[in-house]
């Protein structure tokens, strides 16, 4: 195998400047467009080829040549609307986002900068492995729409056989030079809301000629509060929680709407789809107990982040062999965020693994999507030795994977696309 940790060590120039480069130059999701040209950019500068998928992003493959199987690493690539602070916890940062009002806030310029360094790599050394590695750029991880439907479609319809599965996300309490692996669970699955109240509004004065969406929406969250109590078993996690509430403009009057939106998170994939569920029924009982209607304009399921176990075993000695033991923290423990990744973690065996970006000399360890937040580069280095210690291990070892159960595509891609509820 060649020697992972040295030529990981060898390109840290390259990732650090891919890393500044598109943490300077953020773009929101769907609007991606000068980032996927600068990865293309790069990669058919190191004769990878690519493919761009309407909607979903990039894929290069790095083709040894050989015969064997074929992994897939992901990538996601937009930026979120915060406007980026100067100074992280502790110093000032030795990168800023350009854009006004649009920031790296959850590591994606460091994921793309790993996932490049780790083609050119593979692709620097072809002659040392055999098969195929894919490499995934998704769009519009952040709001978690269309971008990996669309690549799971585009591998599906285009016969793409994959083996084996991996992305990272870095970890904002993790150590740099840190890497962890979680067994099972290792981010939580997410449901998505966002409803309207429709109502009958009227004078302050007379609340009896008036259908109040206020009075359903307090009545619904309530219960929905209320849910985690009588449904959930105590050891299990699930969290719920509204993110904005808007109605009415002035005291005396009673609106005809409101809007509210939030998230529910959760450690296990059917007590997140039985909330769902009782949330649109609850939603749509009480609104007409209160003479109004409930319209659902956003309604998507992401499901939990599950690594398979026989891959956790061989990621885990894998990263040891390669970069030592203190590379592993062993104890890192399960996130309660959310990632698409899962969706393609129900199709291939896969894993998730964290990069640790956290250090008191650098002043990193803010948590994701904060204008303080920052990594410190050293950890990616950490990261792109650990990805392809899986990897070549992965693609040499053929590990098998008898705890996998695949979902039907059709089943994974109807719980992403529930959002477009007119589509």
């Amino acid at each position: 195998m060649i020697p992972i940790k040295e030529l990981a060590h060898k390109e840290r120039d390259l990732i650090v400047s891919l890393r500044r480069h598109f943490h300077e130059y953020p773009e929101l999701s769907h609007n991606e467009f000068a980032t996927m040209d600068y990865i293309e950019a790069r990669l058919h500068e190191w004769n990878i080829p690519t493919v761009r998928v309407p909607q979903g992003g990039i894929i290069a493959t790095v083709d040894s040549g050989k015969p064997g199987w074929t992994a897939l690493v992901r990538a996601d690539i937009d930026a979120l609307a915060i406007q980026e602070k100067e100074n992280n916890l502790s110093s000032k940062k030795v990168v800023l986002s350009k854009t006004d009002g649009v920031m790296h806030a959850c590591g994606h310029d460091g994921h793309m900068a790993m996932a490049l360094t780790e083609a050119k790599i593979l692709s620097d050394h072809k002659d040392a492995w055999t098969g195929k590695v894919l490499f995934v750029f998704e769009q519009a991880e952040e709001i978690g729409e269309r971008g990996v439907s669309q690549i799971l479609r585009y591998l599906h319809d285009h016969n793409i056989h994959v083996d084996m599965g991996y992305t990272t996300h870095v970890m904002w309490r993790l150590p740099a030079g840190k890497v962890g692996i979680v067994y099972d669970t290792a981010m939580a699955g997410a449901f998505f809301f966002n409803v309207t109240l429709h109502g009958y509004g009227g004078h302050g004065s007379r609340p009896d000629m008036a259908n109040s969406p206020i009075e359903a929406f307090i009545s619904i969250q309530n219960e929905l509060r209320a849910y985690r109590m009588r449904a959930v078993a105590p050891e299990q996690s699930l969290t719920y929680s509204v993110g904005c509430v808007n109605a009415g403009s002035k005291a005396n009057i009673i609106p005809s709407e409101l809007s509210f939106a939030g998230t529910m998170r959760c450690t296990d994939n059917e007590n997140g789809k039985a909330f769902r569920s009782f949330f649109l029924r609850t939603c749509t009982r009480i609104a007409e107990e209160y003479g109004c209607t409930a319209e659902f304009t956003e309604d998507q399921y992401i499901p939990v982040t599950f690594n398979n176990k026989e891959l956790v075993d061989m990621a885990r000695r894998a990263v040891v062999t390669q970069l030592g033991e203190d590379a592993l923290d062993a104890d890192c423990p399960m996130w309660m965020a959310s990632e698409t990744f899962a969706a393609l973690q129900n199709i291939y065996p896969s894993v998730l693994f964290f990069t640790g970006i956290q250090s008191d000399k650098v002043g990193s360890g803010a948590p994701h999507h904060t204008p303080e937040f920052d990594l410190d580069e050293d950890g990616l280095e950490a990261g792109v030795g650990a990805a392809l210690a899986y990897i070549l291990t992965g693609l040499e070892e053929k590990p098998a994977t008898p705890s996998f159960k695949a979902e039907n595509l059709d089943t994974v891609l109807a719980l992403l696309d529930a959002k477009h509820l007119g589509e």
